[in-house]
């Protein structure tokens, strides 16, 4: 077994005709060496030669992917046996920690033939799931990205255009959401590892249907992470090169309520996080990426506060979208910000993060504060209002709107249909009100996200061990999943009537808070099949005939009425006819119309072409 000088410039372990080169940043180290199958597990390992900026690099003649293998980093303590930070695959041990990596060739994968293209931002309907709770598994195992691929179909039927995945990079134990990673560069080996997400993709994509992934820089670990010490700690200094150390008595950089926080004032620790970025876009043709809170990531506190800004942080979100932006600038990349702050998704070269969009706080908080309310009395549509036209920047894509989540729907609080009615939440009422805020998420401008099981009612918490979604519900609720379908259709303008959904435009012109409805016309060019109108009722009294502006003259045809009760035999069916607009001046509008209006009720108004 030999080392030469290396072949390839590139981190981790990477295959070449005949060998492995191994390359590994320890700053602190005084020697490291690589050991494994292809030693005969040795433990003094073949050693690797200093490079300039703390590497150490070698190329191992007859190495080869597949093998397992790990670091030997000598420091003044002693050594250490550690896991490469850069490994894509990884063996564990019983209790779900990685212990070895395995040496992954990234050119094996067959792709297959492929002419996809992601869908522009407007086409965009996510949907957020959680891999190991989404499907069933006959082992009665955590769920797999194989498992998931199987209900594909079933996604695209219902109309989804783009799957974002919870984190899948490896984590303790066998079940999380996934918001701990230990390994950042690999695939949950219980998900299926490197090859199972690249399948998921790739059928994803023969669909039609783009993949977004959750990744997460704020903190790492937290005590699992393989880069814990990697090359030594110290005084002040305890997690290692990769880690805030306490540089000053109450430094509060070092801790994020999760686990530690990367040091990002260290270039290569920021490169680092910017190589993992870039890498599942490239390397798993990814479409997309969501960071998760980054407010954590430019600020200690999470909060804003000005004193508590971490300038590297901020540094590091902007390189990630420089890098994105400079190789791959359709792909879009999303910020969980969640401070309603229009500085994250304006561009870096204007002093922004140089997010694509970010997922609104306000759009969330407020619908379902309005929607959870006790009595119709306290439901306020100046606030309704607020959640439609709230903006960051002049894009409506620089937001994605939604009214549940994993967070949203876990950490203390539960799903919609839920939280209207405890004790009943497959009441008409909790069926019609959370029916009611995924029309307005299907409406609205934004980028429009649904979380797993929310289209058949699924009704329990998403805890931090989260049962497998109620597949019964499916058939239990098939009339509520044919409503969602119905939805995301007229949102992707499937029949050609709606293509306002799609637009930027938008004007609430009626906003009666004693009737509690609320009326807004959303466009993209305007005219025929592009014009919408969308009626909601945030009330318990129906209305045979109410009266709205219209924005033009000729016939409205009723493409949605939620009351229907095909879509749910317990809703009441209030008449909703189409509507002939008459030129008699209403709300700010030069025509107007009567439309039949059930209680808790959207109606979704275009015209023919």
């Amino acid at each position: 077994m030999a080392s030469t000088a290396t072949s390839t410039p590139r981190p981790g372990a990477t295959p070449y005709t005949g060998g492995v080169t191994f390359r590994v940043w320890a700053p602190d180290a005084t020697g490291v060496a690589v050991t494994g199958d292809f030693t005969g597990w040795s433990a003094s390992g073949i050693a690797l030669t200093s490079e300039p900026g703390g590497t150490w690099a070698a190329d191992v003649a007859g190495a080869a992917a597949g093998h397992a293998y790990t670091y030997v980093v000598t420091t003044p303590a002693g050594r250490l046996t550690r896991v490469d930070p850069y490994t894509r695959q990884v063996r564990n041990d019983a209790q779900g920690d990685a212990t070895m990596a395995v040496v992954y060739d990234e050119g094996a994968f067959d792709w297959g033939r492929s002419s996809y293209d992601s869908p522009g931002w407007s086409e965009l309907v996510i949907y957020e799931l959680h891999v190991g709770s989404f499907c069933e598994n006959a082992a009665e195992a955590v769920g797999t990205l194989d498992d998931v691929a199987g209900k594909l179909s079933y996604l695209h039927e219902l109309g989804i255009s783009a799957v974002e995945l919870m984190p899948v990079a490896g984590f303790h134990g066998a079940v999380s959401w996934g918001y701990d990673p230990g390994v950042p560069f690999t695939v949950e080996p219980a998900y299926g590892g490197p090859d199972g997400l690249k399948r998921f993709v790739r059928a994803a994509h023969r669909l039609g249907i783009a993949v977004i992934l959750d990744v997460v820089y704020n903190h790492l670990g937290p005590g699992d992470s393989i880069l814990w010490q990697f090359d030594g700690g110290g005084p002040g200094w305890d997690g290692g090169v990769y880690f805030y150390g306490a540089r000053f008595p109450g430094d509060p950089r070092p801790q994020t309520p999760w686990g530690s926080r990367p040091d990002f004032g260290r270039p290569a620790v920021r490169q680092y996080l910017v190589d993992n970025a870039t890498a599942w876009l490239e390397d798993y043709r990814l479409d997309g990426l969501r960071l998760d809170a980054t407010a954590f990531i430019r600020n200690t506190g999470g909060d804003g506060d000005p004193s508590q800004d971490i300038p590297d942080g901020w540094r590091l979100l902007q390189e990630i979208n420089d890098a994105v932006d400079g190789s791959q600038p359709w792909k879009l990349v999303i910020a969980e910000d969640m401070q309603g702050d229009g500085w994250i998704t304006r561009p870096s070269g204007a002093e922004g993060a140089g997010f694509d969009a970010q997922w609104d706080p306000d759009f969330v908080r407020q619908l379902r504060d309005v929607l959870e309310q006790t009595d119709d009395g306290d439901r306020d549509m100046g606030v309704v209002v607020s959640a439609l036209e709230r903006r960051y920047g002049a894009s409506a894509f620089a937001r994605v709107v939604f009214t549940e989540s994993h967070d949203a729907d876990g950490n203390g609080r539960s799903r919609v249909p839920s939280e209207v009615d405890p004790s009943h939440p497959d009441s008409v009422w909790s069926k019609k009100r959370s029916i009611l805020g995924a029309a307005l998420v299907l409406t609205a401008p934004g980028i429009p996200m649904l979380f797993q099981g929310q289209e058949f009612l699924e009704q329990r918490p998403f805890v931090d061990d989260p049962a497998t979604l109620d597949w019964s519900n499916l058939t239990t609720y098939a009339g509520i999943v044919q409503l969602y379908r119905d939805l995301i259709h007229l949102r992707r303008d499937w029949f050609a009537t709606t293509a306002g959904l799609r637009g930027e435009g938008l004007n609430v012109f009626h906003v009666n808070n004693s009737a509690k409805v609320v009326a807004f016309h959303r466009f993209a060019e305007g005219g025929p099949g592009d014009d919408v109108v969308v009626v909601a009722n945030f009330g318990n009294i129906g209305y045979p005939s109410y009266r709205i502006g219209l924005p033009r003259s000729g016939a409205w045809r009723v493409r949605l009425n939620s009351d229907w009760t095909g879509y749910d035999p317990t809703f009441g069916d209030w008449p909703s006819n189409d509507v002939p607009a008459v030129a008699a001046p209403q709300d700010g509008l030069a025509f107007s119309g009567d439309v039949g209006l059930g209680p808790y009720t959207a109606v979704i108004l275009s015209q023919d072409r």
